[in-house]
């Protein structure tokens, strides 16, 4: 085996964190925690509590990431240094742990590196991901259950908080649809690469007859709107229907009609919110998922606009974006990046952050080509 070349490889190491510091500007950063430090520290700070927590939030998210990019900065500064007494001592011992550093900086600076890609208009928002079981009939609702869990435990080994808005459950098993929250800095930008078809192949549990069945169900990620966002919603354009709240089997979650659904009239959009007690923040919960469905809308609308005076009317997502192969061979597969992994069972609990890097690296690589 080669000898590695150690200085070179600290040398790229340290052109590429440079690369990453450019993108994400740790003087920037600093301002910008102290100004948040001033807002967390004001005494009223928690009279609006939405707006305290966005700001704890934040600011926790920013010093986490300004501490990770300067605790890596001095790891690599470190090097030479390691190096040097590696050599003049001739201990291998230590060159041997040059190397396992060099490793990990290199998967670590990778990892941000997906960072520095999520630079769409509302990369940075919180997501909003709702789940529709498609065709294959009780194997499909079952399906849409198993996405709905693989993501809230993608969430839930993040650490990022997640809140479950609305769930229609199938009438046998699993859930005709599902809506979520994910409360992260950059959340939409990193999920938004799940939005599509998503396919099983299986042996349907539902089957008595042990046949192989094929299910679909569809993902649909919007960025969660904010106060500065300016969607207007006149009254006269929804219609509110309110509803008693329902568990699986159709069993009564309470005794009041405090479930919502908001249908916006002249797109034909249709929220329902059902998970809150109270009726009145059922609704504060679907007229901001419907807002963000129409910012989105309104940004799909301009951005087929600007394809169509370029005169490239071809779409650059598919509808089938993702293949989970469990018979006759374990497989998860996708169709766009050809990322595959050998091992369902952990990409259904959560295990998709290759998934996710590989899709935004292809996304990159698609904006790009366009461009030219």
């Amino acid at each position: 085996m080669a000898a590695r070349d150690v200085d070179a490889e600290i040398a790229e190491l340290s052109q590429t964190l440079a690369s990453i510091e450019n993108v994400l500007e740790p003087e920037k950063m600093r301002e910008r925690i102290t100004d948040l430090e001033a807002h967390a520290a004001a005494p009223d700070l928690w009279d609006d509590v939405e707006q305290a927590q966005q700001v704890t939030s934040q600011l926790s998210y920013l010093q986490a990431e300004l501490r990770k990019v300067t605790e890596l900065r001095q790891r690599i500064e470190d090097l030479p240094v390691m190096v040097e007494l590696g050599r003049d001592e001739g201990d291998a011992d230590a060159m041997a742990e040059v190397e396992r550093e060099i490793d990990d900086l290199r998967k670590v600076i990778s990892d941000l590196e997906i960072r520095t890609l999520l630079s769409g208009e509302y990369d940075e928002r919180e997501a909003v991901v709702t789940i529709r079981a498609g065709a294959g009939g009780v194997d499909a609702a079952d399906f849409a259950e198993m996405l709905l869990r693989m993501y809230l435990r993608w969430a839930e080994r993040h650490g990022y908080k997640t809140e479950v808005l609305d769930t229609s459950y199938a009438e046998e098993a699993g859930l005709k649809s599902a809506t979520f929250e994910v409360k992260a800095p950059f959340a939409y930008g990193t999920l938004s690469v799940e939005a599509g078809t998503h396919r099983l192949v299986r042996i349907s549990p539902f089957d008595n007859q042990g046949r192989r069945q094929t299910s679909f169900a569809a993902v649909e990620v919007i960025p969660l709107i904010e106060t500065t966002d300016h969607i207007d919603i006149p009254e006269t354009d929804i219609r509110i229907d309110v509803f008693r709240s329902s568990g699986p089997g159709g069993q009564s979650v309470n005794t009041t009609d405090s479930a919502v659904r908001i249908t916006h009239l002249p797109t034909g959009l249709v929220v329902s919110m059902q998970n809150e007690k109270s009726q009145i923040q059922n609704r504060a919960a679907a007229m901001r998922v419907l807002q963000s469905r129409l910012l989105l809308l309104r940004r799909e609308e301009e951005q087929a606009q600007k394809k169509e005076l370029a005169g490239d009317v071809k779409a650059s997502w598919g509808d089938q974006m993702r293949s989970y192969v469990l018979h006759p061979y374990q497989m998860v597969k996708d169709l766009r990046t050809e990322h595959e992994v050998g091992n369902p069972q952990a990409v259904f609990d959560g295990q998709i952050d290759d998934f996710l890097e590989a899709g935004i690296r292809w996304r990159k690589q698609q904006e790009q080509a366009e461009a030219q």
